[in-house]
């Protein structure tokens, strides 16, 4: 999957730092970089190792110079897609997030290949407690945290939005989705055969995130499904998706946007015309700063 941030790519490539675990910048304009954080009780202040369930609990911080931000800067935490199977946390939007006068956390979690479902919502909610307990330390606001996710890193935020009232020290005061599921016993159904993804067998990522079929597996799909636990205590949601993604269906976002209206929730839904999967173009991450700057 291409880096979803076409326009800034060339932007990006340059600005990366070649560095294993810091990189701080020279001037007040700076961006601020701490890679490999250790989230997860069990290895906090451990060094990381190679050993994967070390690694897939490790974030990475960008945090804004001083002249890029006049007071202490909220916090966005991106999550990343590759149908839980894959992925990681440098493929991020956090400089571009951090030069904008946002400090972001991009963390890893364990993948399907490790882990079933819950582990992944588990790892977000353990990363998001840390980050919170931490912020004194890092300097950002622990009281204004977003959750920003994409594909399957957007169906981690949308559980993380719907779920943080029932489980303190996870909730967030923003969540955008973009092209995430929202409801597994659906997605079948709504993709038939226009996608590239194959959502009824063995070997789909639905069934490998829930270790089974979901017919087998019906208390885990609904557990995994955020339409299930919409209530009017959650934060606001942006949903962005392309009208013709052949990977998450539209109606995903379709679904998950009817629970948010009923339940009165504060949403929008913004349908990218002529846009697949790969999202990333000027008007989608227009609405996701001016979402944020809204609502941090």
């Amino acid at each position: 999957m291409r880096n979803f941030f076409i326009l800034l790519i060339i932007a990006f490539i340059v600005a990366i730092p070649i560095v294993t675990k810091t990189y701080e910048g020279k001037g007040q304009q700076s961006v601020r970089v701490i890679k490999d954080i250790s989230y997860h009780p069990d290895f906090i202040g451990k060094a990381a190792s190679s050993d994967p369930a070390d690694t897939s609990r490790l974030l990475d911080l960008y945090l804004p110079g001083k002249s890029l931000t006049a007071t202490v800067p909220p916090l966005v935490v991106f999550i990343h897609g590759g149908a839980w199977l894959q992925g990681d946390k440098s493929d991020s939007p956090g400089l571009f997030l951090a030069e904008r006068g946002y400090a972001c956390a991009s963390i890893n979690y364990r993948l399907s290949t490790q882990k079933i479902f819950p582990a992944q919502l588990e790892d977000c909610r353990e990363a998001i407690r840390f980050l919170r307990k931490n912020a004194a330390n890092y300097g950002y606001d622990g009281k204004r945290i977003a959750v920003w996710g994409n594909s399957a890193g957007g169906h981690l935020a949308a559980l993380i939005g719907t779920t943080g009232d029932t489980n303190p020290g996870t909730e967030v005061k923003a969540v955008v989705d973009w092209c995430g599921l929202s409801n597994l016993e659906s997605v079948a159904n709504q993709a038939g055969s226009r996608t590239l993804l194959d959502y009824d067998t063995l070997d789909g990522p639905v069934a490998k995130l829930l270790g089974g079929l979901v017919k087998d597996k019906q208390e885990l799909a609904k557990a995994a499904s955020p339409v299930n636990f919409v209530n009017a205590n959650d934060p606001p949601f942006l949903l962005v998706h392309g009208d013709i993604d052949n990977v998450v269906p539209y109606a995903q976002s379709e679904e998950l946007a009817r629970a948010l209206t009923k339940a009165q929730v504060p949403h929008k839904l913004l349908m990218i015309q002529r846009a697949g999967h790969s999202l990333g173009g000027e008007e989608e991450i227009s609405a996701t700063l001016e979402f944020l700057k809204q609502n941090l």
